[in-house]
Order: structure tokens, then C-alpha cells, then sequence
């Protein structure tokens, strides 16, 4: 069974998909009385399936007339995608968003499934014993690295 977050994002996407190039803009009350939720559930939702690393830029406005815009980033060429992934990695990065970023370039179709599969299983978490500063910062030289021999993958 699906949760309401699930529910939620799939609506939000489809509703993106469907605006074509226009940016997504909505009331969070709206939204949530739609859904029957607490407008804290949209902004659960939009914090954690609507980032930058999965390809979205979201900005909000407070207020009476306030709205969330919510629009699907699409780079230029596989070379732009990496090298904006490379700059959301930087010098540390969270297993999980690690993870987003291989997704993403993976649905960009950038890399092959099997190499999202080995890109994955070797930043995974259980494979360095260390503190999670010190992981985290392993897992994204050894991102970095990859990313930068992805990159020009094709020249070889």
C-alpha cells in the first residue's frame, strides 16, 4: 500500500509533466486539503522528493499570497549534468544523496543501469569504518572520481 507522500509526489510530478515548460506553482493549503493532510506533509514531500540533486529547483514565497514554484531542471548535455553534479556533491556527501545523484543521472540517461548499480554499492555506507564526517567525505572523492571519469567517457 502506498503512503500519502507517495501519493503526493506522484500528483506533484504529474502536475509538472503536464504544465510542460511553465514552473509548478501552488498553495500548500491548497494542496493539503486536497489530500486531506496537514500542509506540513507538502512541505515534507517538497523537501525530500523535489531537490536539486533528483533535478527540480524549488522556490517559496510566505505569505497571504504566498505559493511554492516548483520546476524540473533539465541540463543542456550529459557533460552540464555532470558537472552540476559534481557541484552539488562537493567535499562531503550522505550516502542517500549520493544515491539521488546516480538515480538522476542514471534516468537522464548519462550512465547505464549497471554502472548506477556498481556506482552504488560502492559508496555505500557499511563499507567505511570511520566516522561519519570522515565517510562522508571518502564517499564523495570517490563520487567526484567517478563522476569526472564518466564525464568523458566517451572520448575514450
Amino acid at each position: 500500500m502506498r503512503n500519502i507522500s507517495d501519493i503526493i509526489e506522484d500528483y506533484l510530478k504529474a502536475t509538472i509533466r503536464n504544465s510542460g515548460d511553465d514552473p509548478l506553482e501552488i498553495k500548500r493549503s491548497e494542496i493539503a486539503k486536497k489530500f486531506q493532510c496537514v500542509p506540513s506533509q507538502i512541505n515534507y514531500v517538497i523537501q525530500t522528493r523535489f531537490t536539486l540533486e533528483k533535478g527540480y529547483q524549488v522556490e517559496s514565497k510566505r505569505g497571504g499570497g504566498g505559493y511554492i514554484r516548483i520546476v524540473k531542471v533539465s541540463p543542456h548535455d550529459h557533460l552540464d549534468l555532470f558537472d552540476q553534479m559534481i557541484k552539488i556533491v562537493g567535499k562531503n556527501i550522505d550516502q542517500h544523496t549520493a544515491e539521488n545523484i546516480i538515480i538522476r543521472l542514471f534516468e537522464e540517461k548519462a550512465i547505464t543501469k549497471r554502472e548506477a548499480n556498481l556506482m552504488i554499492s560502492v559508496l555505500d555506507r557499511t563499507l567505511y569504518n570511520a566516522n561519519i564526517s570522515h565517510r562522508d567525505e571518502v564517499r564523495a572523492n570517490i563520487l567526484n572520481a567517478m563522476l569526472e571519469t564518466l564525464k568523458y567517457k566517451e572520448l575514450t
